[in-house]
This record gives C-alpha cells, structure tokens and sequence, in this order.
C-alpha cells in the first residue's frame, strides 16, 4: 500500500471514529477537534495540511505561493430572528431555513476575505464537533513567481479567475449552483438560475 492510499484510510477512520485493536482513532480526532476549539481566531494558517493526501489531490504543492488556513463555522442555519409583524403561521419559523450557500462555501468566504492576495483553490472537511464545522482551505498567491511559472497552477492568475470564492467558482461555489449536474433536470440550471428568470421576464415582455 502506497503512503498516500494509507493516510487516506487512517483519516477516514478518523472521522468514522473507529475503534481497533491497535489504535483508538475515535480518541485521537476527539483531541484534535478539542484543540480546535481552543483557538481564538476562526481563520488559523497552518504550516502543512493536516490531511495531506486529500490537500495533494485537490492541487496543493509545497511550494512558495501557497497558503493553507483552517477555518471554523458554526453548526446550524444562524440566527434567524422571529418577524414581529403579522405573518401565516407557517411563515413565522425561525428553524430549518437554510442557505443558498453550504457551510463549506462560507469558509471558503471567509479565508478569501482575511488572505486578500489570494485565490481559493479549493477545500476539504477535517471534521464536526457540537458546535461547529472545521474546514482547511487551499489558497494561492496569485502574484507569486513561483505559481506563474508552474503550468498546472498559472491558471488561477488569470483575471477570470479574480474572486473564485465570491462568484461561485471554487468546486463548492459551483455545487451550491447546481453546476455538478449535468443532463435532465438541470436544464434551468446554466448559464445560471438568475440568467434563466431574467430570460424569462423578458420573454414575457415581448409578447
């Protein structure tokens, strides 16, 4: 088994919280996560991932250019405050209303905002607690020489690439979207939702 394939497995066991006969893995993401919480700020860089495997296949490299944050969300759908006016019943809810965009879209926002030099590549989960989600973000410097030159990631230096995070660019952005479907029942989904109702109104405005 290669190095790459056995870290995969032993984070997998990690977030299952196995339990065998030679480690206590449950214990050792149990430690982590509490570590976690103990941070003051919620966007930490970090000197290497803590996944190294799952960071390697979506594109990091250790190299100059490249910056890695972990970054902490809160569980739930966010304070939600009660409307004080007159409302149906089934309009007064405060629970169970979500977002157009996932918790891991967030995080990706808010290590964009804090690291304005940089683009987000992408990201992964490191786990969950009661209290809040844990994500690492892969974040490039895009004026750096040494990610110009390299031709896997010059890419992201383009000026279409410019706010990934933000227009829904990154691999969660593009989820949130509806753009990993592809075929029937997507039909409304491209270029996007807004373009389709726009197209729509002014369709009816011709007639």
């Amino acid at each position: 088994m290669g190095a790459a394939k056995a870290i995969k497995e032993t984070f997998e066991k990690e977030r299952s919280g196995t339990k065998d006969q030679s480690y206590d893995y449950k214990a050792l993401q149990r430690e982590r996560l509490i570590g976690y919480r103990k941070e003051k700020t919620a966007v930490v860089r970090v000197k290497k991932p803590t996944n190294i495997a799952k960071a390697r296949s979506l594109g990091y490299k250790a190299k100059k250019g490249i910056v890695v944050v972990r970054v902490r969300v809160r569980r739930g759908s966010g304070a939600q405050r009660r409307p004080r006016k007159g409302r149906k019943p089934k309009r007064m809810g405060v629970k169970k209303l979500t977002r157009a965009i996932s918790i891991k879209g967030i995080a990706e926002h808010r290590a964009s905002r804090k690291y304005e030099n940089c683009e987000v590549l992408n990201s992964y989960k490191l786990g969950a607690d009661g209290k809040s989600h844990y994500y690492e973000v892969i974040l490039v410097d895009t004026s750096a020489p040494e990610i110009k030159s390299d031709k896997n990631l010059k890419w992201i230096c383009r000026k279409t690439q410019r706010g990934r995070a933000e227009r829904g660019l990154t691999s969660a952005g593009k989820k949130s979207r509806g753009l990993h479907k592809k075929g029937r029942g997507s039909e409304k989904d491209r270029p996007s939702r807004n373009s389709r109702i726009k197209q729509k109104a002014r369709k009816a405005r011709t007639k």
